[in-house]
C-alpha cells in the first residue's frame, strides 16, 4: 500500500462527512422508533442490543481488573458474560451496572460523533469492537451473530455510497438510545413475575442490600438522559443539515 493510500484511508477515517440532509435524522429516528416499538422487528434487531449489553459487562469488567472468562449469545435475545474475581466490591458492582446502560450510553458516543459528520469512523469503530467481542464468544450463536452484524456494518461502511452510510448510522445510533430504554422496562414486567431472580438488578442487590427495585430505576433513569443527551446532539444535525445531499 502506498503512503498515498495510506493517507487516503486516513483522511477518509477521519474526515468530516457533508452534512445530511435534515430530514434524515427525523425519518431514521421514525425508523428506530417503529424497530423497537413493533414487537416482531424487535425480536430480531433486539440482538444488536444484547450484544451491545454483554459488551458492556466485557469492557468493565477488563476496565475493573477482572478475567474475562467469556460471553454468550443467545437465539432468544438473552446473553451472559462471565468474569473471575472477586464476586464482591466495586469491580462487580460496576460490571453489573455496565449492561443495562451500555446501548444507551454507546448511543451517546455515536451521536456525539455524528454530530461531527464522522459516520466512517463511528462505523469502522463498531467493527473494530465487534471482531474485539468475536474474540471472547463462547457458542456458536452469538458468534454466527457477532460474524453477521460485523459483515453488515463493514459491507456498508466500505461499499456502500455516503447517503447509505449517513443513513445506516443514523439509523444505528437512534435505535442504541431508543431501544436501550425498552429492556429496562422488559426486565421490571419479568422481575415482577418472578421469572428473572438472577437478573443483573437482583444480583446488585445482593452485593449492595440496596433493593432490586432501585436498580432498575438507576438503570432507567440513566438510559432516558442518554436519550434526551442523543436527542440534543443530533437535533443539531436536523437543523444544520443540509437540503439536497451534496
Amino acid at each position: 500500500m502506498s503512503i498515498d493510500n495510506v493517507s487516503d484511508i486516513w483522511d477518509q477515517l477521519f474526515g468530516a462527512q457533508p452534512d445530511p440532509p435534515g430530514v434524515l435524522v427525523l425519518v431514521t429516528a421514525a425508523i428506530a422508533l417503529v424497530a423497537v416499538a413493533f414487537r416482531p422487528v424487535w425480536r430480531i434487531a433486539r440482538n444488536a442490543i444484547t450484544i451491545a449489553h454483554e459488551g458492556g459487562h466485557a469492557v468493565i469488567a477488563l476496565l475493573t481488573g477482572r478475567k474475562l472468562r467469556g460471553i454468550r449469545l443467545e437465539f432468544d435475545t438473552s446473553g451472559l458474560t462471565l468474569s473471575a474475581g472477586r464476586p464482591t466490591g466495586p469491580g462487580m458492582i460496576l460490571t453489573l451496572l455496565a449492561g443495562y446502560v451500555a446501548p444507551s450510553l454507546i448511543g451517546v458516543l455515536g451521536a456525539w460523533l455524528l454530530g461531527g459528520n464522522r459516520i466512517t469512523l463511528l462505523l469502522w469503530l463498531a467493527v473494530a469492537l465487534l471482531l474485539l467481542m468475536l474474540i471472547n464468544i463462547r457458542n456458536a450463536f452469538g458468534a454466527v451473530s457477532v460474524i453477521v452484524t460485523g459483515a453488515i456494518v463493514f459491507g456498508v461502511s466500505w461499499f456502500a455510497d455516503p447517503p447509505v452510510q449517513a443513513a445506516f448510522a443514523y439509523v444505528g445510533v437512534w435505535f442504541l438510545l431508543i431501544g436501550g430504554v425498552r429492556p429496562v422496562g422488559e426486565l421490571q414486567n419479568q422481575r415482577s413475575r418472578g421469572r428473572m431472580p438472577e437478573s443483573d438488578a437482583d444480583q446488585l442487590a445482593r452485593i449492595t442490600h440496596v433493593p432490586a427495585l432501585f436498580w432498575v430505576f438507576v438503570f432507567f433513569v440513566t438510559n432516558l438522559a442518554a436519550l434526551a443527551a442523543g436527542v440534543f446532539l443530533l437535533a443539531g444535525q436536523f437543523l444544520n443539515g443540509s437540503t439536497p445531499w451534496t
